[in-house]
């Protein structure tokens, strides 16, 4: 897949007609079947030119567009210009034009939407989309039932096969069905179940999530319990501790709402249902904004509280971790935008092989990543590297911003430790965080800093 790291520009006049682009742009253009000074042909940035005319404001969105012989990713920027719309784009990304599943994939597709049991959904970053009962005696949902925005990892306790395999991860990452995971609910007495489910596509190619199936697991036993009930005892076997249902419950209970509140928000600062005063549009974006804080919140506590047990453990899979950081670069690429920054991450034929756990080390970099954007001056830079030997593989990312005190170093790592920062944008866990997950895949994070030299913060992974 190709990738352009750098900013590409176009500027379209108010009829319509593409004026200036840089040359990719201008390759899909002539593609289209049009020219420079002709009508915009790009159906998808034609569609964004016309709503910029027709609202008068900058829109930001992400846009798929069909070439000959592939399709492109990319986000747009449009604003009004001089009479016009100036459009800036970010992570352009090639892909080959999404085909059809082949046979088996069909086949396996099918298994999954016929298997018993009750229906589940997930969005890309596997949190509940859909909760739904299914069809027969074993399609009642469970109590309590996932809701919208819960982690699915919450919802259940994948276990490994003979082989010592996990079925589910192995699809995931190649975007395929699988069938037959062995699972436990987390609660609700810890019944096993078989999850089976197969990858939701929109009409570009892109992953929308999953679809699936949880039915009773006839062939395993609940698992033993004592340990957690052990746990959850006071001390001398006294009083139950509620701590962990407490915050279980708090996380179902506020995770929907705030949901709610920053889709409604976005669509308000969007101004998708007609134009607003300015003021309005930009308290709606700061509505989003805290709403975002706050969920990135629970998030932390949620990782918080699995990581602080002595039973945390995590997955162990190959990673590319050049490939990795090229992913958590694009996350973040339109929050540097804003504020001038460039990320440039590792180039396209690079490669960083390490063992760890995909979704925690995307999880560590964009932690990382996003601190660097958030302490960063605007117009400055933020390199993303590789390297390594025959142990262990390394990223680093490396900031232009104030620095860290030598004496301060070690405590950045600690709980809630933000350094006095004042700012609203993080909770002081994210780092703490990153490196017991780092530590957990047997590698760890350091800091190389001085006051006003910025900041190079390196994750290293065993390579066996």
């Amino acid at each position: 897949m190709n990738a352009h790291p750098a900013i590409l520009r176009a500027s379209v006049a108010a009829d319509g007609r593409l004026i200036s682009a840089d040359a990719p742009i201008l390759a899909l253009q002539r593609e289209a079947g049009g020219a420079l000074g002709e009508m915009l042909a790009v159906p998808a940035l034609a569609a964004v030119a016309r709503l910029v005319t027709r609202l008068g404001i900058m829109v930001s969105r992400p846009v798929v567009a069909a070439g000959l012989t592939h399709d492109v990713d990319m986000w747009v920027r449009a604003r009004p210009d001089a009479g016009g719309v100036a459009m800036a784009i970010v992570d352009w990304r090639e892909r080959p034009a999404a085909g059809p599943m082949g046979e088996e994939a069909e086949r396996q597709a099918s298994f999954a939407a016929s298997a018993e049991g009750w229906i589940w959904q997930v969005d890309p970053a596997m949190r509940f989309t859909l909760c739904l009962p299914g069809e027969g005696p074993d399609g009642a949902l469970p109590d309590p039932a996932p809701v919208a925005g819960m982690a699915f990892t919450r919802m259940f306790t994948l276990l490994p096969d003979a082989d010592g395999d996990l079925a589910i991860l192995g699809a995931f990452a190649r975007r395929q069905p699988f069938e037959r995971q062995h699972a436990s609910l987390r609660q609700g007495g810890g019944a096993a179940v078989l999850l089976s489910g197969f990858p939701l596509f929109d009409a570009m190619g892109r992953l929308m999530g999953y679809r699936g199936h949880a039915a009773p697991d006839r062939g395993h036993a609940a698992p033993d319990r004592s340990d957690e009930a052990e746990a959850a005892t006071g001390a001398e076997g006294a009083e139950p501790m509620v701590g962990v249902d407490f915050s279980r419950r708090l996380d179902r209970s506020l995770r929907l709402p705030l949901g709610r509140i920053i889709a409604n928000a976005d669509s308000i600062a969007a101004q998708m249902d007609g134009p607003l005063r300015p003021d309005y549009a930009g308290y709606a974006t700061d509505i989003a904004s805290a709403g975002r804080h706050l969920m990135a919140l629970i998030d932390d506590l949620a990782d918080l509280q699995a990581i602080d047990r002595p039973d945390f453990a995590v997955a162990r899979e190959e990673v590319d971790l050049a490939d990795v950081a090229r992913r958590a670069a694009g996350l973040l690429g339109v929050r540097a935008l804003d504020r001038k920054i460039r990320i440039d991450p590792p180039d396209m034929d690079e490669a960083m092989p390490a063992i760890g756990e995909f979704r925690r080390v995307l999880q560590i970099l964009v932690n990382l990543v996003g601190n660097a954007v958030r302490y960063s001056p605007d117009g400055s830079q933020i390199w993303l590297r590789v390297d390594g030997d025959e142990a262990e593989a390394r990223v680093t990312v490396a900031d232009q911003g104030p620095g860290i005190a030598a004496d301060m170093q070690d405590r950045i790592f600690d709980k809630f430790e933000r350094l006095g920062r004042d700012d609203a944008g993080g909770s002081g866990l994210g780092l703490y965080i990153s490196r017991r997950l780092a530590r957990a895949m047997g590698g760890d994070i350091s800091i190389e800093s001085a006051p006003g030299q910025g900041a190079r913060f390196t994750l290293s992974l065993p390579t066996g």
